[in-house]
């Protein structure tokens, strides 16, 4: 499909990469962007709508749907990352939250936009996800595993949009230089440069980005085991 002369809506649009990618819309030649964000306050992007959306919250997302029933161009971009262990942490809550607005709140917005896009006949979805989907980081475990869950959903979502033309795309990198990956010292993708892939591969029909050649790597190694499943020998 074409970005020019769509109507976008980009989640978690306030910050980081969902700003660059409301910016990167208007650039392209969207006709209208919606910019979710749990407090639309913080929305100050010039020339986006700003919509009050928490992807955990289902009014909201209803509300959302009703508000932005011309969407042709879904960007499932809010995320959360609390550098949680899977054992370690303190109790499940970070892995509750983790799931929550990672998975199912990026599922509730595919469920709630979906058949908009089929009513209106064409379409797109994107859902962030990340290089993490395909392996397991043990300083942010539940985050992995929230992301491993939403490439699965991805790919569920894209299977039962198949027949409806609509596309789903999945996105995966590694660390992008926002504040999410503040900490991080090493090297990062740009914003600019994911929201580019992205909206590229929606022009050209394409169901994946590997945005990064780190990310090639390890999809490409996929079949590969992982270490972890070879235990010790017994004496």
């Amino acid at each position: 499909m074409r970005i020019q002369g769509a109507t976008a809506l980009v989640t978690g649009a306030n910050r980081g990469l969902g700003q660059v990618m409301t910016r990167m819309l208007l650039q392209r030649g969207a006709q209208r962007v919606y910019a979710g964000a749990r407090d639309p306050q913080t929305v100050v992007e010039p020339g986006v709508i700003p919509v009050g959306l928490d992807v955990t919250d289902p009014a909201q997302v209803a509300a959302a749907a009703e508000t932005c029933a011309d969407v042709t161009l879904l960007v499932n971009n809010a995320g959360v990352l609390t550098d949680s262990a899977l054992l370690a942490a303190p109790g499940l809550g970070a892995a509750r939250t983790e799931m929550e607005v990672n998975y199912f709140g990026t599922l509730a917005m595919c469920r709630a936009f979906a058949p908009l896009l089929t009513r209106n006949g064409y379409g797109a979805i994107v859902n962030v996800l990340s290089i993490a989907s395909w392996f397991n980081n043990p300083a942010m475990g539940s985050y992995c595993a929230s992301k491993a869950a939403a490439w699965a959903m991805t790919n569920g979502v894209r299977s039962e949009l198949h027949d409806e033309g609509i596309l789903v795309v999945g996105v995966h990198c590694g660390y992008i230089d926002t504040d999410m990956a503040r900490h991080v010292t090493g090297v990062k993708n740009t914003p600019e440069s994911i929201a580019a892939q992205v909206f590229d591969a929606v022009e050209a029909g394409r169901t994946e980005v590997l945005a990064d050649e780190r990310t090639r790597q390890v999809k490409a190694a996929l079949h590969l085991a992982p270490s972890a499943t070879a235990l010790p020998s017994r004496p």
